[in-house]
């Protein structure tokens, strides 16, 4: 299933002095494309426009698989020097391997920047594992009653980490991982067919999603959970985002969106107004793990062990958000009272 919507900022705000990552992609891209050809001065560039975070929360373990040479061809031989296959060891009872193939942090090349602008897209799943999302993961995992005999549908899956791991860990009756780069889908498909004795009786699929305001994301399907992680940083997305989970999220009591993102200045208090604006109820947790907000306040502390260089609270750490349909919300505090 495919659904089409407005996915990328069309109108360019006036550059600042100091470009910003997202300037620095859209120069970078007009450039290659007006040169056919990347140059000195691109390539500099490209070394700035990802932000990867400078640590993790290591609440995931996660190693490389070492993988032989399987083929000659020359473009699946480049193929396979920008890709590592990672061993991600989930802390469930008992321990559950996925084993997921990637881009290396220095995989992303000019091509992709072409495909977001022939996608209308954003390429920051290709980018790195986020923060946010080992986050959730460990979060969804350790309360696998969330989703056991559910329907569970992923946002912005990226290399599927989070909703692979839903799917292995919880019984729900099935997940669907999604995103809007279709480069990132392929990478899904490939994990979710790594990884497909792990699902038991769980449904698991994925399929290319653009989030829209103006039509429902998949007209006649709900979701009992909507998941998604570091899915309100472009402003330009909130509505889109906002109006996709309404229409996604299922009615019924339990029903309810989990969102785990970093504050990023006010990107994330305007992305709480814009899911208002549409009849969402949105509540956010700050201290909604004692073993998440240990180890914060450890970076928070720079405290010995606690090894994040340049740790910043507003771009590092997670923030729960858990939004529901406002008339069910109302209808239970109703009930409470």
């Amino acid at each position: 299933m495919e659904s089409t919507g407005e996915a990328y900022p069309k109108d360019m705000k006036k550059l600042s002095d100091t470009p910003t990552a997202s300037a620095l992609r859209w120069s970078l891209l007009g450039r290659f494309i007006s040169s056919r050809k990347p140059v000195l001065e691109a390539e500099n560039d490209l070394n700035k426009v990802s932000r990867r975070p400078g640590g993790r929360f290591n609440v995931i373990q996660c190693s490389p698989v070492l993988e032989e040479a399987t083929t000659a061809n020359p473009e699946e031989q480049t193929q396979n020097r920008r890709e590592v296959v990672a061993r991600y060891t989930l802390p469930s009872d008992p321990n559950v391997v996925l084993t997921l193939r990637q881009r290396k942090d220095s995989g992303i090349d000019l091509s992709d920047f072409i495909n977001s602008q022939k996608y209308d897209i954003d390429s920051t799943g290709l980018v790195c594992m986020w923060p946010a999302e080992e986050i959730m993961t460990y979060y969804c995992i350790s309360r696998p009653e969330l989703f056991r005999n559910k329907r569970v549908i992923e946002l912005g899956s990226g290399y599927g980490l989070a909703g692979l791991a839903i799917a292995a860990c919880s019984e729900a009756s099935e997940v669907l991982l999604t995103d809007g780069n279709p480069h990132v889908v392929e990478y899904i498909q490939k994990n979710i067919t790594a990884n497909n004795e792990l699902f038991g009786d769980t449904k698991v699929r994925t399929c290319t999603l653009h989030w829209s305001r103006h039509q429902a994301a998949m007209p006649g399907l709900n979701f009992d959970v909507v998941i998604a992680a570091d899915c309100t940083f472009f402003k330009d997305f909130h509505l889109d985002l906002a109006y996709s989970i309404k229409s996604l999220l299922g009615t019924a009591d339990g029903c309810q969106a989990i969102l785990f993102n970093p504050r990023r200045g006010h990107s994330l208090d305007r992305f709480v107004r814009a899911a208002q604006s549409v009849e969402l109820d949105v509540e956010i947790q700050e201290h909604y793990d004692s073993r998440i907000w240990n180890l914060h306040e450890g970076f928070v502390r720079n405290e010995p062990g606690s090894e994040w260089p340049n740790y910043d609270e507003d771009h590092c750490y997670p923030l729960l958000l858990s939004i529901t349909h406002q008339q069910l919300r109302s209808a239970t505090r109703a009930l409470d009272d």
